[in-house]
């Protein structure tokens, strides 16, 4: 590691004797993840601090006071994960500091149960073009921070040379490597990521949903019916460009009525696997649909590194309703 990486140089690109105001980052992080976070973070316009393993990971973070941004990668599973994401939650909190989590499908519940900030991205397995917009993201809002104000009329501005930027430094990254990309959904749902019953244990219980009180307009649905429009939604994709009718936000608040109607909990990784979309794409929307009221989180009270989602009680209602209105038009 050269003396540039670890923070004692000057930038090579920078005349000696001036100041660096570029934003500071700590990438935690053990070598395989290495190379493309390195290119990433000097593409972004950012001073590398250091590369640092995660078994040095703790450490490190007690001793660095100078540092802007944090992106870890924590893809496999391993025993220190939940300290250190205490440990960097607690430090974002502290210090209003933005933070990157890189997850794998194995460790992506782990990480989303230990988020506190909203300072705090977390991606799932995520190509150059959703890495380098996180890091482009944390780097703004930390300049953001340091001028505590910003105009509305500079606003838009300043968020379309983002965007900008963020399509100029994807094209630049393409080149580095050659990533596999993701392939459109198949007409099978695939293997549904399901937990125990036992599970579910002590859990607060669900209210039915699909059980029509005299009076209601509400028709019974059941979760047959659910998974036989989510299984119709993929059949579409067989037929015509997939990308052409991405909805992740539907494809999921179907999945979990579906989920609902079962009396089964959903893990933050299953519902990522039904919104047909890239993870990184489908931790955006949940966090969307949970700030809106849409869905909500529910700890696991047998294991505090575990948190479920699952629909609100109006939206639930307001889903099976649409299923009877929609059932008048199809039938009629």
């Amino acid at each position: 590691m050269d003396h540039y990486q670890t923070g004692l140089g000057t930038p090579p690109d920078r005349p000696f004797g001036e100041k660096d105001e570029r934003p500071r980052l700590l990438i935690l992080a053990d070598d395989v993840y290495l190379d493309d976070a390195e290119s990433l973070s000097r593409a972004a316009g950012l001073r590398l601090l250091g590369n640092v393993p995660l078994e040095q990971a703790s450490e490190r973070l007690d001793t660095q006071i100078d540092c802007d941004i944090v992106l870890m990668f924590c893809m496999a599973p391993d025993t220190r994960l939940e300290r250190l994401f205490v440990q960097i939650e607690t430090l974002a909190v502290q210090r209003d500091m933005p933070v990157i989590w890189v997850a794998g499908l194995d460790t992506i519940d782990l990480a989303y149960a230990c988020l506190r900030s909203d300072r705090t991205q977390l991606l799932c397995a995520p190509d150059h073009a959703d890495l380098a917009a996180a890091l482009l993201a944390a780097a703004d809002r930390r300049e953001v921070r340091l001028v505590h104000e910003v105009s509305r009329d500079n606003e838009g501005v300043r968020l379309q040379k983002l965007s900008e930027e963020v399509s100029r430094l994807a094209r630049t990254l393409e080149a580095l490597t050659l990533r596999p990309r993701h392939t459109t959904p198949s007409f099978d749902l695939g293997p549904r990521i399901s937990d125990h019953p036992s599970d579910y244990i002590g859990m607060p219980a669900l209210e039915p949903v699909g059980s029509a009180d005299k009076g209601s307009e509400t028709a019974p649905v059941d979760a047959t019916q659910v998974r036989d429009l989510l299984r119709a939604r993929r059949l579409r994709d067989d037929f015509l460009p997939a990308d052409l009718f991405a909805d992740p936000a539907w494809d999921m608040l179907l999945d979990l009525l579906a989920a609902r109607l079962e009396h089964e909990r959903v893990s933050v990784s299953s519902l990522c696997i039904a919104s047909a979309v890239p993870p990184t794409t489908a931790l955006r929307w949940i966090r969307t649909l949970t700030e809106k009221g849409f869905v909500q989180r529910h700890a696991d009270p047998h294991d505090g590194r575990r948190v479920f989602i699952a629909l609100a009680d109006a939206t639930a209602e307001a889903m099976t309703r649409w299923f009877a209105a929609s059932r008048r038009f199809l039938c009629a």
